[in-house]
């Protein structure tokens, strides 16, 4: 069974990124790039096996501001107003930033290019290194993502008050409105696994949680603006992965995307909320690899 090696950390656009290996080191790159609040330990260990025995050379890493990456303290916390109507002229950075951190790992690593995958906001910022350095994306799937558009992907009312609530500061308090909040955004269509959720809302705040960190993040994706126009020009083999019943990005971020990217494939899971139920993670990990073999190879040859 593939297991991640040890935590490293790399120098990478200014700032420094926690990661982990896993798989060929001689395979095909692919990155896992997570979402708003979240750290690189969400996604499973199990789950990136799948992906390694399928021969990749696997990277997950905590974003900016999250985990042990470098937390932009400087910054401090967004207004919140200025941070829900996405005045792009007091974020601290937008996701074209995080973007550019994903590839200054890359260059750390000694990799030109890679395949992307990105859940939620990993989602957008997998958008945007293929909007911004197309060459050095061999295939990219946006899992439970949007395009930016204010018209699409709206959370659902229920929704909002897990989003603006303030959170507690204590662990145990921290861990339980973790597990409200998966209750609530989580698949109603599969088990709700309660005890994985409650490990890893332990991990992550043991290993660095910040939500001065989190709203920075989120001013991130707001400031951002709408991608629609630039995902329409690009050329990559693209899979876009979203749950019917997800509450928290509307179903229609999903569709959007995958109506803006030529030649996405889109694939709509019934009974899949925005999270990764364990019961589909192998077609996922199918659903992935047959993404990545779209990308052409004389170009992923020589990328190598």
């Amino acid at each position: 069974m593939h297991r991640f090696g040890d935590e490293q950390f790399a120098p990478a656009n200014g700032i420094e990124l926690c990661y982990q290996e896993m798989g060929d080191p001689d395979g095909e790159p692919l990155l896992l790039v997570m979402g708003l609040a979240t750290q690189m330990i969400a996604w499973s260990e199990d789950f990136c096996g799948l992906l390694a025995e399928r021969g990749f050379r696997v990277v997950r890493f905590d974003n900016r501001d999250i985990g042990r990456s470098t937390k932009i303290r400087a910054a401090g916390v967004p207004n919140l107003l200025e941070m829900a109507v996405g005045r792009r002229g007091s974020a601290p950075y937008l996701l074209r930033d995080m973007a550019a951190d994903t590839f200054g790992l890359m260059d750390h690593l000694g990799i030109d290019s890679a395949h992307l995958v990105g859940a939620s906001m990993g989602g957008m910022i997998v958008q945007q290194c293929a909007i911004e350095e197309p060459r050095r994306v061999r295939s990219l799937t946006s899992i439970m993502s949007t395009t930016g558009s204010r018209r699409v992907g709206h959370p659902s009312y229920r929704t909002f008050g897990l989003l603006l609530s303030k959170p507690p500061r204590e662990r145990e308090a921290m861990i339980e409105r973790v597990v409200k909040t998966f209750k609530v955004i989580g698949s109603p269509g599969y088990p709700f696994e309660e005890e994985r959720v409650r490990e890893i809302a332990g991990l992550s705040y043991d290993r660095g949680h910040s939500e001065a960190g989190v709203a920075r993040q989120l001013h991130a994706i707001t400031a951002s603006g709408d991608r629609t126009p630039k995902l329409r020009q690009l050329d990559v083999p693209a899979l876009v992965i979203h749950g019917k019943n997800d509450v928290l990005v509307n179903p229609s971020g999903g569709r959007a995307t995958a109506k803006a990217i030529p030649g996405a494939r889109l694939k709509m899971v019934e009974g899949m909320g925005h999270d990764l139920p364990r019961a589909l993670w192998p077609e996922f990990v199918d659903q992935i690899a047959a993404n990545a073999a779209r990308a052409p190879k004389t170009a992923a040859a020589a990328a190598a």
